[in-house]
């Protein structure tokens, strides 16, 4: 029986059948070790083969169809293992805020190269603007915009607590399957609840100790929109560490880095110290943000491994 995983609470995994029954499955220790490096070698949105139930009801996962393709960020935890966020995507919406809390620009450049380099179109949301009403709030929603779509990348301006900008959200996501990924806080959960009529997700306020958010979702899910297409929920996460960037590569998943690159006067120019560099003048000249170039170099240093000795979070 073949199906897609749509739910993974990290002990089981819930298969919709392709006849669309639901069945509770496991997957075999074994299965694990299989040259898998990842936290959870079955991900939603995985295609799966499931054996015949258990008189319990309970199926194991036989086999794993192959993906398309998948986002993985670094495990949060002492070892280099890496967790596969989601697979069989067709884009990647990113829900960040400004204000309560404010999403950090290193977090979105950070996502959108892990998009980049596994071949996932990705979309920004910048959520809860109700709560931008001074006109320094207004002003740096306008700039984030702006350096965003400059790049390529499409940004919608939206609240999921008052409605506005969610009509033209939703005819972006019709017919597709969508990643939803932000820090915890950003309302994530909200949002798919105005998605989803009567879906009715946890949500919850933001820590006012430290203006974080707090975890609503536990686990992945797979939720069908209304309109068709489906929407993978996932837990909020505090940073997200790249896996597996070759030094030399990570200018590619900067589309204006990678678009300059092309006159260096050194072929293997690492755009750091190189004279004849010409993303160092773009950055200098403000042709390239500042900000999207101090990612990059955070990126340049995740090749050190020690970095993670400590863990990454």
């Amino acid at each position: 029986m073949d199906g897609t995983v749509i739910r993974n609470t990290g002990s089981h995994y819930v298969v919709e059948l392709d006849g669309g029954e639901e069945i509770s499955c496991k997957i075999k220790g074994n299965f694990r070790i299989k040259g898998i490096r990842t936290t959870n070698p079955v991900a939603v949105g995985d295609r799966v083969t499931v054996g015949e139930p258990a008189p319990d009801g309970t199926a194991f996962i036989t086999a794993i169809k192959p993906r398309k393709n998948y986002i993985i960020r670094r495990a949060s935890n002492l070892s280099k293992e890496s967790h596969i966020i989601a697979a069989n995507i067709d884009q990647a919406l990113l829900v960040v805020t400004l204000v309560d809390p404010p999403t950090a620009t290193t977090f979105i450049d950070r996502f959108l190269a892990t998009a980049e380099a596994y071949s996932v179109p990705a979309i920004i949301a910048i959520n809860k603007i109700d709560l931008l009403t001074g006109e320094d709030d207004i002003e740096l929603k306008e700039a984030v915009s702006y350096l965003y779509r400059s790049i390529g990348y499409k940004v919608f301006a939206l609240s999921a607590k008052t409605g506005e900008g969610l009509t033209t959200l939703k005819d972006e996501l019709v017919g597709k399957v969508t990643l939803f990924s932000g820090n915890s806080g950003v309302g994530k959960s909200s949002l798919i609840n105005d998605l989803i009529p009567g879906l009715d997700l946890k949500t919850a306020a933001i820590s006012a100790a430290h203006g974080t958010g707090m975890h609503t979702t536990t686990f992945s899910e797979m939720f069908h929109l209304p309109e068709g297409g489906s929407i993978i929920d996932t837990p909020g996460v505090r940073g997200f560490g790249t896996v597996d960037f070759e030094r030399n590569e990570v200018a590619h998943y900067f589309p204006e880095i990678f678009e300059k690159s092309g006159e260096c006067r050194f072929n293997n120019c690492t755009h750091t110290c190189e004279p004849g560099c010409a993303v160092l003048r773009a950055v200098e000249d403000a042709e390239i943000a500042a900000s999207r170039y101090a990612s990059y170099l955070s990126i340049l240093e995740d090749a050190d491994e020690s970095k993670y000795r400590e863990g990454y979070k």
